[in-house]
């Protein structure tokens, strides 16, 4: 059964930090496109960061430019998203996901598989 299981997420001051990962099971991440989305309190569902198989680095939404980082552990199946300078409205519950393909910022139709979200909350 492919499943996806977000942990790390909280409760933060604005300019704190918190890492998120992702561990997936019932299959290996090694081939897939990886991705981050989130969506915050009454907001659709916006993309991230998306991570190809062979990419050295994320594709990332311009809001969270230079404060975000995607990595991904191929050997254990898991992927995080380190997020640093955090605020308010960086809010909401962020989803680990594969998606289809990755040439800029993930998009919600491109989701494959997707977890059941960590939420997020940066407080002022």
């Amino acid at each position: 059964q492919v499943q996806l299981v977000e942990s790390g997420g909280g409760l933060v001051q604005a300019g704190g930090s918190l890492r998120l990962s992702c561990a997936a099971s019932g299959f290996t991440i090694e081939a897939y496109h990886i991705a981050w989305f989130r969506q915050a309190p009454g907001k659709e569902r916006e993309g991230v960061v998306c991570m190809g198989p062979s990419d050295s680095s994320g594709h990332y939404v311009d809001s969270v430019k230079g404060r975000f980082t995607i990595s991904r552990d191929n050997a254990k199946s898991t992927m995080d998203l380190q997020m640093n300078s955090l605020k308010p409205e960086d809010t909401g519950v962020y989803y680990c996901a594969t998606v289809r393909r990755c040439a800029g910022p993930p998009r919600d139709l491109d989701m494959d598989h997707w977890g059941k979200g960590a939420v997020v909350i940066v407080s002022s």
